[in-house]
């Protein structure tokens, strides 16, 4: 088990290449728990009792149970979640503390690392079994089935140690509970890997689909992913009779930015014009880079009075942070279109905003117009 285990963290560390947080905390709890099965089996060899069994026996507690911790991150930060797991670190750390404590009582020690050990993967098997914050694969279930396996094993060595202490008198007793533990643990450590290479791929997978759906400099949704997205989310409005508004930007003097300041100002400029955007609407905006240094908003819901809020609350956030963060003021010309009827479509939309964008610009910049507000200046 211990030469799998082996075998299996220099496998991650190969064939994982370049990893962000969630592999890397993966690869450092299948390295933790090979740490601590290594040292476990070192323990065996020594003085049975002794300091140094004492030292490396916790020391090998705190590998595996501190493996246990990391993996549990990783599941998590896979499963989308912002805010990681704890329980299963402090649990991690409890158990290494008293086992050291108590490490003269032999069945108190057998008892309460194996009692811990199988709550924390509990902890962890419930976390999985939580909804998810994106789209997984079966790599979870896989990893769920393996655990459910470790703590039924785990649990039956803490109540052998712990209540029938003449029968596991030491780690490396030959008792049918200790030979099942050992099978099941060998299998269940292949499980593992299979579904830590499953996850593993399928997070790339869904870096590679937003990297295609994204705009690289400005995180901004592009053209193209944007029309997919805007065309169903028309298609629900016609279908509830919802209001939805279509905003069309462009940002005034892009090119003189650019000549005056250079092009990395401008990609900051374009940065920052995509932060306000979301900063001021919400999570039921579709924000995109159209091209160049024209945008379009998809407001949800949202009549001509709320579009109308959101680009003064625009306006004032960019009148604000951009002479903070660039040493230069940022100002855009804009046009709005309402949804009109059941079959009015995206492209449509877009047309009648890139006209009032256009009348917009010629008007002298810096302004947002919509039917309405383009029959008043006209007048």
């Amino acid at each position: 088990m211990t030469l799998n285990l082996l075998a299996i963290a220099a496998a991650l560390l190969a064939v994982m290449g370049k990893v962000n947080l969630a592999a890397r905390r993966a690869q450092i709890g299948i390295l933790l728990q090979t740490l601590g099965w290594v040292l476990l089996m070192v323990s065996g060899q020594v003085e049975s009792g002794s300091a140094i069994d004492r030292l490396l026996s916790t020391l090998a507690m705190g590998g595996i149970a501190g493996g246990l911790a990391y993996s549990a991150i990783a599941f998590d930060l896979w499963c989308g979640r912002a805010t990681v797991a704890r329980a299963p670190a402090i649990i991690a750390l409890i158990m290494t503390v008293g086992y050291c404590i108590g490490f003269d009582s032999y069945p108190f020690r057998v008892g309460w690392a194996n009692g811990l050990l199988t709550l924390q993967v509990a902890l962890v098997v419930v976390a999985l079994c939580r909804k998810t914050e994106v789209p997984v694969g079966a790599w979870r279930w896989l990893l769920v089935a393996s655990l459910l396996v470790q703590m039924v094993v785990t649990a039956s060595r803490g109540v052998l140690g712990a209540f029938y202490t003449e029968l596991f008198p030491n780690f490396f007793t030959p008792h049918p509970a200790n030979v099942t533990f050992a099978l099941a643990t060998n299998v269940t450590v292949v499980m593992s890997l299979v579904g830590i290479l499953l996850a593993h791929r399928d997070e790339a997978q869904r870096e590679l689909e937003r990297q295609a759906s994204t705009d690289g400099i400005t995180g901004a949704l592009n053209r193209r992913a944007w029309l997919e997205r805007a065309t169903l989310v028309v298609s629900d409005s016609q279908r509830l009779q919802q209001p939805l508004c279509v905003l069309l930007l462009d940002l005034d003097h892009f090119k003189e930015i650019n000549d005056t300041y250079g092009h990395e100002a401008g990609d900051r400029a374009l940065k920052l014009f995509v932060d306000g955007m979301n900063t001021v609407g919400g999570q039921r905006n579709l924000v995109c880079r159209y091209g160049g240094e024209e945008f379009s908003v998809l407001k949800r819901d949202a009549d001509l009075e709320a579009i109308r809020a959101y680009d003064q609350r625009l306006r004032v956030w960019l009148a604000e942070a951009g002479p903070r963060e660039l040493g230069m003021p940022l100002t855009y010309s804009a046009g709005i279109t309402l949804l009109q009827g059941q079959h009015d479509t995206v492209e449509s939309m877009l047309r009648r905003a890139d006209s009032l964008l256009y009348s917009a610009k010629m008007l002298g910049r810096n302004r947002t117009l919509d039917e309405q507000a383009l029959e008043l200046s006209l007048q």
